[in-house]
């Protein structure tokens, strides 16, 4: 069974990583997938080609969901192109890591744009075409850091803080339309980043989590499945960690 039959999803920040693997079983599930990318364009391109393989529309954008404006004609574009939006997922974002007494006025507040008010931005944007339909899910991908802190990602652990009380806010205001909005928070998730680390740290790291593994990108994009489709169709508000057990 085909759980996203029928179903429109657009996802930030895809080109690679998280965000890649959530659009590949989207469409595996039968989605029309629009998919965001800024910098990465070749891999946006070989995005696009590979998710049409599965027999569904996909189109890829080169937009920057950080951009007030920009994010607002995105979501015109997507409904022009495809009918309507039935879920969205915000999942692009950025670090710039540092101790706060050396972290610059800069990285703060791009951290803060990228990771925060790019969810504002699409949240606004795609309430239209949701509230027109009188349905769709909103998942927003915030971290465990956003749960616990982190050392040396202070600006990154409030963006992704904020985009948990943004999702519950949205959930409230927007729960009478049967328009869902949750979050979820991954833990250390194995991508082409961490594949450049040192193995003895992510070793650490793995040996530090309960499961005894690093999570996939596979791991995230299947509980956002679930999200999407409606075997979720009574949550709502929520934060859900997938950490592996690094927060009980």
């Amino acid at each position: 069974m085909k759980l996203l039959d029928g179903k429109v999803a657009i996802v930030t920040g895809a080109s690679r990583g998280i965000g890649r693997g959530i659009a590949k079983v989207f469409a595996q599930h039968g989605a029309s997938v629009a998919f965001t990318y800024l910098s990465s364009v070749e891999k946006g391109q070989e995005l696009e080609a590979e998710l049409t393989t599965c027999g569904i529309k996909a189109k890829g954008y080169r937009s920057d969901a950080g951009d007030y404006k920009a994010a607002d004609e995105l979501i015109n574009a997507v409904v022009a192109d495809f009918g309507t939006i039935d879920v969205l997922v915000n999942n692009a974002g950025i670090t710039r890591d540092g101790l706060l007494m050396r972290m610059s006025e800069e990285q703060f507040d791009e951290v803060i744009k990228a990771n925060l008010k790019s969810v504002f931005n699409m949240v606004k944007a795609v309430q239209r075409p949701m509230l027109k339909a009188k349905k769709g899910s909103i998942i927003n991908v915030s971290s465990v850091v956003g749960v616990k802190g982190n050392a040396g990602q202070a600006n990154y652990a409030a963006s992704k803080a904020g985009i948990i009380g943004f999702t519950k806010s949205v959930a409230l205001e927007l729960g009478s339309r049967n328009i869902r909005s949750n979050a979820i928070a991954p833990g250390f998730i194995e991508t082409e980043m961490t594949a450049s680390l040192d193995p003895k740290v992510v070793d650490q790291w793995r040996q530090s989590i309960p499961l005894k593994r690093g999570g996939s990108s596979d791991d995230v994009a299947n509980l956002c499945l679930f999200l999407a489709s409606d075997l979720s169709a009574y949550i709502t508000g929520q934060c859900i960690n997938i950490c592996g057990g690094m927060l009980t």
